[in-house]
């Protein structure tokens, strides 16, 4: 366990977002294809899914698979996409268990029938769950998202259902996939790469980022925990300085942790 703040005392992210790299390498250097590093992979989401509810995170997003995934090799694609048929088939009731509620993002219709079958209905079946939110990033990229916003809302504009001089950064966020949820606060990159990769880049503005030189393969709940540990230590600015961030009068809003999904 972890030295520093008790479980109690400690400042848990509401929202973190996680992109799982390295199954490829983690494979290679065992000189194993590389969807067997994505099998391996699917046990970690497993284990981190279950850390992040117990810890008292609201929403956990996952970079499952991005808009330029779909340039990879036919068969890895392929495989893919039967993992994620697995992990629906045999997970959906492990989920229900422990009160977590699944949402997805991201362009379905590229997907397989029966990969997006799955989803849909996995997000039926769990949408009574009160928990915490498992946010699915699946054919997903955020240009791809933000430039979907700006269509819908300039189409709302010529409809003249909005004033243009009403857009702002409130309006703008409720035209994304992750209306109703609470921006990130922690984004967590495996494998030593130092990047966001496309993932969320609106929703991550303000995100503190956690980069490990695990291998998502490898990556546990005690490195996820060891994250959220490094996240409670930070001191959030949000552009401002040390003296008025110490001089801010924190006041509770009862429905300020709230999520609408």
């Amino acid at each position: 366990m972890l030295q520093g703040p008790d479980q109690a005392s400690r400042v848990i992210p509401r929202h973190v977002g996680i992109i799982m790299d390295g199954n490829g390498r983690w494979a290679r250097s065992r000189f194993m294809p590389r969807i067997w590093g994505h099998k391996r992979g699917a046990n970690s989401v497993r284990e981190v899914v279950k850390a992040a509810s117990s810890s008292g995170v609201q929403v956990l997003s996952l970079f499952a698979f991005s808009d330029e995934n779909w340039g990879r090799p036919v068969e890895e694609v392929n495989a893919l996409m039967g993992l994620f048929d697995h992990y629906l088939s045999h997970e959906i009731s492990e989920l229900m268990r422990q009160n977590i509620k699944l949402r997805v993002m991201g362009n379905l219709d590229r997907l397989p029938v029966r990969t997006k079958k799955l989803l849909i209905q996995g997000c039926e079946e769990l949408s009574s769950c009160t928990g915490m939110v498992l946010n699915l990033a699946v054919s997903y990229g955020a240009r791809a998202e933000i430039t979907e916003a700006v269509r819908n809302i300039a189409q709302q504009i010529r409809e003249g259902v909005i004033d243009p001089e009403h857009v702002d950064e409130d309006l703008f966020a409720s035209h994304l996939a992750t209306a109703g949820l609470p921006d990130l606060d922690l984004v967590i990159r495996t494998s030593g790469e130092q990047r966001l990769s496309n993932f969320m880049l609106w929703q991550s503005s303000y995100a503190e980022l956690h980069f490990t030189k695990v291998q998502w393969p490898d990556f546990s709940a005690s490195d996820f925990d060891k994250a959220v540990h490094e996240f409670s230590s930070r001191q959030r600015r949000f552009g401002l300085v040390d003296q008025v961030i110490n001089n801010l009068t924190i006041t509770t809003d009862p429905g300020a942790g709230e999520i609408s999904c």
